[in-house]
């Protein structure tokens, strides 16, 4: 009867994952160039949000600072854009600032392997560097969240203040061409959008499979009581350092994408408020679902697009009080909202059908 009961709802599942699946890869045919791209920016989000999810929704991490990861992957493909659209001269901007050759450190991200590599390397061993001094020391909530609010400030700092290096607070801009085709080309953008869905769906499967084994058990016994685990003899340093290196890496390779749709890269997009509406995407699908971290980011970047070209005054505002709804009022997010309202109906149906197959004996009466 059980297993009757489990294999419909995983064949749903299955089935649900593929229409989803074919409806993003089938985008190009049927979204014009602006949708098309604002698709594109929700999927690259939505790569961080499963990111996020694994820090916060399972291992119970709250991160503020995955802008500083989601713009190092971002810096890290700018750079190679950016040499590769200048050609055998110095970028201009490093012109402007009086360089005549080019620094050392940028020699190497003329290769695209090795610039998408080190998008994903430098975010995970920051954040392993970060883990290490914080979780070895048993640094937890609101006071790791303090210190990646700190490492915004730090990082946007030093970014902005290495104009001749950086681009400052202008960034970097103006890339023209990838392996030989231009980025504005509609073969370039149908090309760099199918892989983000791929990207995507690689992200979420490997999150899935990670929460699903037994370092996910781990993780969310971290989460709902870390001095039990490590009584069990389990080290949760390890594993939290581990989860936070994993989820940067994902910001990272969601940077590097995302540069590739927009076409920019600046300071401003590794600040606070960037973190914060990165966090706002999770609570809102709902965090330890995977599946609402990636709802959660569509409907918000869809949103932010929408709200911020009508009310580019308030937009802030609503950020602020849609925040504060969703943490009292929607804990479990957009996923938990539906899972209530399915055990609703699943518990009246079977109230309806215990009262169906009652039988009340007829009373003859007494004579």
């Amino acid at each position: 009867m059980l297993s009757s009961s489990i294999l419909p709802r995983r064949v749903w599942l299955l089935l649900g994952y593929a229409v989803a699946a074919a409806a993003l890869f089938s985008a190009p045919l049927y979204l014009n160039d602006f949708r098309l791209n604002l698709l594109a920016k929700c999927l690259a989000f939505a790569i961080v949000a499963l990111g996020l999810d694994l820090l916060w929704g399972y291992t119970g991490i709250l991160s503020l600072g995955h802008g500083v990861f989601f713009g190092l992957g971002a810096y890290a493909m700018a750079m190679h854009l950016k040499l590769v659209s200048s050609g055998s001269r110095v970028p201009d901007f490093m012109d402007w600032m009086g360089l005549t050759k080019l620094p050392w450190f940028w020699e190497p991200f003329k290769s695209f392997a090795f610039a998408a590599f080190m998008g994903i390397l430098i975010p995970a061993c920051l954040a392993l560097v970060l883990g290490f001094f914080t979780f070895r020391n048993r640094i937890r909530g609101v006071y790791f969240t303090i210190l990646t609010q700190a490492l915004v400030i730090i990082t946007v700092t030093l970014f902005v203040g290495q104009q001749a290096y950086t681009g400052g607070t202008n960034g970097l801009t103006g890339f023209t061409k990838m392996f030989g085709y231009s980025l504005k080309s509609d073969t370039a953008k149908t090309m760099v959008y199918l892989a983000t869905v791929v990207v995507l769906i690689v992200a979420f499967l490997l999150c899935r499979y990670l929460v699903k084994s037994r370092f996910g058990k781990v993780l969310r016994a971290i989460r709902d009581g870390e001095n039990r685990t490590r009584f069990l003899g389990y080290d949760p340093a390890s594993y939290q350092m581990t989860a936070f290196a994993v989820s940067a890496g994902l910001a990272g390779i969601a940077g590097m994408l995302f540069v590739l749709h927009v076409g920019i890269i600046s300071p401003t997009m590794m600040a606070i408020v960037p973190s914060i509406e990165m966090v706002l995407l999770v609570a809102i699908g709902g965090r330890g679902t995977l599946v609402g971290a990636v709802i959660g980011a569509v409907i918000m970047t869809q949103a932010k697009s929408e709200l911020s070209a009508s009310y580019p005054d308030f937009w802030l505002f609503l950020l602020g009080a849609l925040f504060i709804v969703v943490t009292v009022f929607l804990p479990g997010g957009i996923v938990g909202l539906v899972r209530q309202l399915r055990q609703t109906i699943i518990r009246r149906r079977s109230a309806n059908e215990i009262n169906l197959n009652t039988v009340v004996p007829e009373s003859n009466g007494v004579v």
